[in-house]
């Protein structure tokens, strides 16, 4: 897909929102960098956050089908029981430059919520000292959660801020760093407050 094609989703997705919002996702709380699996590789994250006084982990698999197409779910547990699942899909622009752009696309069922789903356009922007990304994400039914991070790497990390934000009901700002270092390995863990104290970690592998 054309960077141009990508650029238009995105920012169509961006406008969409107009009803009030409704409540921040705890489950996963990452900002998508425009990065995907390689072709054939599959990948799995675990996501460990305590928010309100609840802890939720999220099993997260991903599979790349092609060099810019990848596809995921995830199996949602809080305090223990069963959360619901998400299936998802990510397309990235082929790789240019600095700039890095997608979108993705996620179908949800949750307990006492039923059918949901999020676009999520993905824009970043990296070079050998500096990493900034952009979600402004549409989640359905209709709310606006953008998102967004800026880090700077020093030697094997690299440390910044996230923004969190589920407009206008709540928002939050965290600290965080990322373990860069090592080749198919994630490792990011952030503490932040806003609306509630967050403290989140997500450890991931693709093989």
């Amino acid at each position: 897909m054309a960077i141009r094609s990508i650029a238009a989703a995105s920012f169509g997705a961006a406008l969409l929102c107009t009803a009030p919002a409704a409540a921040f996702d705890p489950f996963e709380i990452q900002i998508y960098d425009g990065t995907a699996d390689p072709k054939g590789s599959p990948g799995l994250e675990i996501h460990l956050n305590q928010h309100h006084d609840r802890w939720r982990m999220t099993f997260e698999p991903s599979y790349g089908i092609t060099s810019f197409w990848e596809v995921g779910g995830y199996f949602q547990t809080e305090d223990g029981k069963y959360a619901g699942v998400k299936l998802r899909t990510k397309i990235i622009a082929p790789e240019g430059g600095h700039l890095r752009l997608g979108i993705n696309f996620e179908l949800s069922r949750v307990p006492a919520e039923g059918w949901g789903g999020e676009i999520r356009p993905i824009i970043a922007w990296e070079d050998e000292r500096f990493i900034f990304a952009a979600n402004p994400n549409v989640s359905f039914p209709a709310s606006f959660e953008p998102g967004g991070m800026a880090k700077v790497k020093v030697g094997p990390v690299a440390l910044g801020l996230e923004y969190y934000a589920s407009v206008p009901h709540e928002q939050y700002l965290l600290a965080a760093a990322d373990l860069i270092a090592l080749k198919n390995l994630e490792l990011n863990v952030a503490i932040g407050d806003g609306s509630a104290r967050i403290a989140k970690m997500i450890v991931g592998y693709v093989f």
